[in-house]
């Protein structure tokens, strides 16, 4: 466990902003898979990793907890939760009917400057899928979903969706790997980006229900393909 958080003391801190920075952290090492799905979590060792007290290093992992990422049993041993399909339908169910009103909203008053924010993205993404960087494609796709939720003026609706997307972003991650799963993504977001430029919001809504559809469709046959990741 001490190589996937190489480097950590870089980035601690000692203050009382210390247990957000460690969760967040170690929340992106769970989603992204490097720490896989039944992985022990040392405290000590992740003490040591990030140079931190025990305070800290517990309030990040009972945080985890509460996102379903992480199963504490106390006295024994904290783990790396394994991926809950039916949390996954749950939370997919919820994020489609969010952000299918999202973009109905953003497509009824078409913005130029968050289409174009958007294109943005979709041009680098299409780059990160052309090189193969999943990680930092992942990322970006993110932060394409994140501004629709900003522009629709709801925040908190995003955050919402982000604690309780655990268990869907790691089946995600699963399938981002297949071949030809990355394009789809550049694809998909590029039709979402051109409804909203267009001002129809039937097609915006359709899109990104297709979109935010594919993983979860495909839950069993990439649970059947990795059955240790999964409960």
């Amino acid at each position: 466990m001490n190589a996937v958080f190489a480097g950590a003391q870089r980035l601690r801190d000692r203050s009382r902003h210390a247990a957000p920075q460690v969760f967040d952290l170690i929340r992106e090492k769970i989603v992204s898979l490097d720490l896989a799905p039944g992985t022990v979590l040392s405290r000590p060792e992740l003490q040591a990793s990030f140079g931190l007290s025990a305070t800290p290093i517990r309030d990040a992992l009972l945080r985890l907890q509460e996102e379903g990422l992480v199963d504490i049993f106390p006295q024994s041993a904290t783990v790396v939760s394994r991926i809950d399909l039916a949390g996954a339908r749950q939370a997919q169910f919820l994020r489609r009917a969010v952000e299918q009103e999202v973009v109905r909203t953003l497509a009824q008053n078409p913005d130029r400057a968050l289409v174009a924010r958007l294109q943005a993205f979709v041009a680098e993404q299409e780059i990160f899928a052309g090189r193969g960087d999943l990680a930092r494609l992942a990322a970006s796709d993110e932060a394409f979903h994140r501004a629709l939720c900003e522009a629709a003026a709801v925040p908190d609706l995003w955050d919402l969706i982000r604690r309780r997307s655990g268990h869907i972003d790691r089946l995600r991650r699963l399938h981002l790997p297949v071949e030809g799963k990355a394009q789809q993504i550049v694809a998909d977001h590029r039709r979402i980006v051109a409804a909203l430029s267009e001002g129809t919001p039937e097609e915006a809504q359709e899109a990104v229900r297709d979109h935010l559809s594919k993983s979860i469709a495909l839950g069993d046959e990439i649970r059947a393909r990795w059955p240790a990741y999964f409960a």
